[in-house]
């Protein structure tokens, strides 16, 4: 027998591994990185929802605010206009002058005792001395300042010219802003004049539409009117009372002056509503 040598064994006794046992070992050290992995993803996927969460309580705040300001550009600006008021005002001076009456009540507030008593007295006071007066009556005002504005543009468009517009008379009582104005061609203004027709606007339309008795006001304005044209004694205007003011209406100048301080109220709160949640959007980001 021959003898073995330990170079002729070692083939024998190097023996390798299974290849069945080796998926074990591999698997065992697979599974570190999965879990390792899944730690990982646990643990980032805890950490954000802060960001979002402040985000969205940006975005509610921004919303709120831009409302906000919507809402009190709607209110309060002059320049935002509601569409039945626009269209109605520009219904009145469209139309042109009343053909059967002297009489555009597109508020409501005048009755048909009133109407019949002004159609009676003007009538009577075009037929002797040539004079035609209009009265108009308006919930409120939106395209002009105060009711001043709003009659000489009636009295422009009803009768451009100057010959059409000389004997004509117009009153205007704007019912919500307890104000009224009178005016017309020179020839009117002459007849009347700037003494009655300061009172009429200071004493009989504000005095009497504050009280809402709108067909006292504008009844008696026809009649210190016409009086007043015919030459006769002024029969005066209602007792002014002294919690009572002489005049409710608004300047040219002082609605101007209203409507810049809510344009800038306005815009501060749009300012309020977009800027700012931004930036402190940007400020939160950068810290993170």
């Amino acid at each position: 027998m021959g003898t073995l040598s330990p170079n002729s064994l070692s083939p024998l006794l190097n023996i390798k591994p299974s290849p069945s046992l080796q998926p074990k070992s591999n698997s065992l050290v697979c599974y570190k990185p999965i879990v390792s992995s899944l730690k990982k993803n646990q643990t980032l996927s805890l950490k954000p929802p802060s960001l979002p969460s402040s985000t969205t309580w940006f975005t509610h705040a921004q919303q709120g605010l831009a409302a906000l300001a919507i809402t009190l550009a709607l209110n309060f600006s002059p320049v935002m206009l509601s569409g039945d008021a626009l269209a109605s005002e520009f219904d009145v001076i469209n139309e042109g002058p009343p053909k059967d009456s002297y009489v555009v009540d597109d508020a409501g507030v005048l009755s048909r005792v009133t109407r019949s008593d002004l159609k009676r007295l003007l009538t009577d006071l075009e037929s002797r001395k040539k004079f035609h007066i209009n009265f108009i009556t308006l919930r409120k005002l939106t395209s002009k300042a105060d009711a001043f504005e709003f009659a000489d543009q009636i009295l422009e468009r009803w009768y451009p010219s100057v010959e059409e517009g000389n004997d004509k008379g117009v009153v205007v009582l704007v019912t919500s802003q307890k104000e009224g104005a009178v005016t017309g061609g020179p020839a009117f203004v002459q007849a009347v004049g700037e003494k009655i027709l300061d009172a009429t606007v200071s004493e009989n339309l504000p005095v009497l539409a504050t009280d809402e008795k709108y067909n006292e006001a504008i009844y008696s304005t026809a009649k210190r009117l016409v009086a007043a044209i015919d030459g006769l004694p002024d029969p005066g205007g209602p007792s002014v009372k002294d919690d009572k003011r002489e005049s409710n209406y608004k300047t040219k100048q002082e609605t101007e002056d209203k409507r810049g301080q809510f344009s800038l109220v306005v815009g501060g709160l749009l300012v309020v509503a977009f800027v700012v949640p931004m930036l402190q959007y940007f400020a939160y980001v950068a810290k993170e």
